[in-house]
């Protein structure tokens, strides 16, 4: 027995918007033997937008039943069956939702006819309700409103039904098949090809464009993830209504995969990645010569034509900053604005300033000495963080080239020694941002038995 609904709501998905209508047919294979239709009364405003699509008003609901006082009727009547819908996801959601929120707790099988219809009657132009329905030869009337689009839906079940000559229709509904819960759009091969290993995939929408990257210790658990779960927010509807396919790419390490991730949302500004677009150091640490002629350093917001002796990622690390070398390499607070106050200077006091605040030290001394500071700050290690490759034959390489992250990528397993020039030859160049640049550090510091220090010229051993 089949359930075949369809709702018409408030906006595109459950966890903040109502039900305006509702209508279940109940289905058993052959005909229609119940029928439950309603107005409901979203307890919140129809949005203009919708009201121009559908024709419901808030007037039209004022006086029709709460979500509630029906819920156990729609229970009832779902149960028991198969739930079926023409994009399947976005009606279950609601209704499960809706339900829940009334101490009912549906959990039963689906079957999307947007997904059946485009396994069972392959290349047709497009696969929406409406257009759909013409190329069937099937008359929608009443559109757009829950009892003319599930009358539609059972016509277009019942050509489904008849036109399954593969038995797509029972299988979907095996308890392993993924049908029921991928977006309506998405090829199940798609899902079948990702693999179990860590990396990257993608969600293109119907042009191809990528709309989410995402990273994964398992790439094939995590796409699993993103659309088993009973989420009822907007950012699992949006993947629904708008993913078309899924690509991926493997990676040796998860280390090797968040780099990816964030490289390709910095490079392709992913619709639905919020994180990391706008995540970059905005401060920096400066170093500038005063009227006087002693070198004086500070801590700026970081400029397009200045380049900054470090970047930092908030003012509070550049104080730590500044403490720790104003310490080591005796130079004046004030002159690097850790002391603001016009009392006698607390390095004076405390004899690691020699006066230079007060023009009493030797402007070349001081300088010399701030410059092996700005030195100690941009001395930076080369080093690769190496691990296991994608197969037995390489080993995969993380390099980082005087600080800065360069690039990684994969080499023979039985590399010994090399130089840098043929190293990063082998590797992919990527471009550093500071989200990578702490990644990269924070698992060199983790697991140091993983690093390989590098010197200038060459490249010692790897192993």
């Amino acid at each position: 027995m089949y359930a075949i609904v369809d709702i018409e709501t408030t906006g595109g998905y459950a966890a903040a918007h109502g039900i305006t209508e509702i209508s279940i047919q109940v289905f058993d294979g052959n005909k229609v033997i119940e029928k439950f239709e309603s107005l409901i009364n979203p307890g919140q405003p129809i949005p203009r937008y919708i009201e121009a699509m559908t024709g419901i008003t808030d007037e039209m609901v004022a006086d029709a039943p709460p979500f509630e006082e029906v819920a156990s009727t729609v229970y009832n009547l779902l149960i028991d069956k198969i739930f079926v819908a023409h994009n399947v996801n976005f009606d279950y959601s609601f209704v499960k939702n809706h339900l829940e929120e009334y101490g009912f707790s549906l959990n039963v099988k689906k079957l999307c006819t947007v997904r059946l219809s485009r396994k069972i009657f392959p290349g047709f132009p497009s696969y929406s309700l409406a257009k759909l329905c013409h190329s069937l030869g099937i008359d929608i009337r009443n559109h757009h409103r829950a009892g003319g689009d599930t009358e539609a839906t059972v016509k277009i079940f019942k050509q489904l039904l008849k036109g399954d000559k593969e038995n797509f229709i029972e299988k979907s509904l095996q308890r392993n098949s993924k049908e029921f819960i991928l977006p309506p759009n998405v090829p199940k091969d798609h899902f079948d090809q990702l693999p179990y290993t860590p990396g990257v995939y993608y969600f293109h929408d119907e042009k191809g464009k990528i709309i989410y990257v995402g990273k994964a210790r398992n790439i094939r658990y995590r796409v699993n993830s993103h659309f088993s779960n009973n989420s009822q927010g907007r950012q699992k509807q949006n993947f629904l209504r708008h993913i078309y396919s899924i690509s991926h790419q493997p990676c040796a390490t998860e280390l090797m995969a968040c780099i990816l991730e964030s490289t390709e949302i910095k490079k392709l500004w992913p619709i639905f990645n919020y994180s990391q677009k706008g995540w970059e150091n905005s401060y920096g640490i400066f170093a500038y010569e005063d009227q006087n002629g002693y070198m004086r350093m500070a801590i700026e917001k970081n400029k397009k034509l200045l380049e900054p002796v470090c970047t930092i990622h908030n003012i509070l690390e550049g104080h730590s900053i500044l403490r720790k070398i104003i310490k080591q390499f005796n130079l004046c607070p004030k002159l690097c604005f850790m002391q603001t106050s016009h009392d006698k200077c607390e390095g004076i006091k405390e004899g690691y300033c020699y006066g230079a605040c007060e023009q009493e030290e030797d402007i070349d001394k001081y300088n010399y000495r701030v410059s092996g500071a700005i030195g100690s700050l941009r001395l930076r290690p080369s080093f690769a963080i190496v691990e296991n490759g994608l197969n037995a034959d390489e080993q995969s390489c993380i390099l980082v080239l005087k600080g800065k992250f360069y690039g990684m990528g994969y080499m023979p397993s039985d590399v010994q020694i090399m130089d840098i020039e043929a190293l990063k030859n082998l590797m992919t160049p990527y471009k550093q941002n500071n989200y990578i640049s702490n990644l990269v550090n924070s698992y060199a510091a983790r697991f140091p038995l993983k690093v390989k220090m590098l010197e200038t010229e060459t490249i010692q051993s790897l192993h």
